[in-house]
């Protein structure tokens, strides 16, 4: 009789979250079928958190997947794509395009987010090159093309891992960004940076080091 009632519950909490997510629009959940499930797939398949088939079908696979990349990167974990899970992957809800095709406004806060966690008390160029690193990265063949890619492979930057990115950037760290994308690079095309006094990888070391701006070393 007990574990009755443990499912009636777990069916009607799971009714109750649906309900909410389609009064809510403009979210992916379980259950759906169709285009939107297929992007959130590939999103997530790009990143390396869901190994299923991209065939449309919000199933136990996805919902999985979403909740894996949600733990990860600091959002709540209820397995429902709304608009913060989605400007994570990449994605713009309800309109078809990509963040990086449509809303590029929201990519160039991800990348003021990044700049704000990663090189928070840095000199200002500091910061400036912090964002040139994921915008070189973006051009690299050998890395994700858009922003919210390269700030969103796994183990990438330590502000996903610990949940900084989520913080609020300072307007310098906007500005940064801004700088950055419209075409500042005080790296020259260096494509990682690294703090020599925390460094742990000891992969990091090997990378050839072009010049060091506050506590950072950039490398290519």
């Amino acid at each position: 009789m007990k574990r009755k009632w443990r499912r009636i519950a777990a069916l009607t909490a799971a009714a109750i979250l649906l309900s909410a997510a389609r009064s809510a629009g403009g979210v992916v959940y379980w259950g759906q079928r169709g285009e939107e499930v297929i992007r959130v797939q590939q999103k997530l398949s790009q990143y390396g958190y869901y190994t299923g088939s991209v065939d449309g079908h919000f199933g136990q696979k996805t919902y999985d997947a979403v909740v894996r990349f949600q733990k990860k990167n600091g959002l709540k974990a209820d397995g429902v794509v709304g608009n913060a899970t989605a400007a994570a992957l990449g994605l713009s809800l309800g309109g078809g395009e990509s963040v990086e095709a449509a809303a590029t406004e929201n990519e160039s806060y991800l990348l003021a987010r990044l700049v704000h966690g990663e090189a928070r008390g840095e000199p200002y160029t500091g910061k400036v090159a912090v964002a040139a690193v994921v915008l070189n990265r973006v051009r690299s063949a050998s890395f994700p093309n858009t922003i919210s890619g390269v700030i969103f492979q796994a183990g990438a930057f330590d502000c996903v891992y610990d949940g900084q990115l989520w913080l609020t950037p300072d307007s310098e760290s906007i500005r940064a960004a801004n700088d950055a994308l419209a075409g500042w690079d005080p790296t020259s095309g260096c494509l990682y940076y690294y703090n020599p006094s925390t460094a742990t990888s000891a992969w990091i070391w090997t990378r050839e080091v072009r010049l060091n701006i506050g506590a950072h070393a950039f490398a290519v």
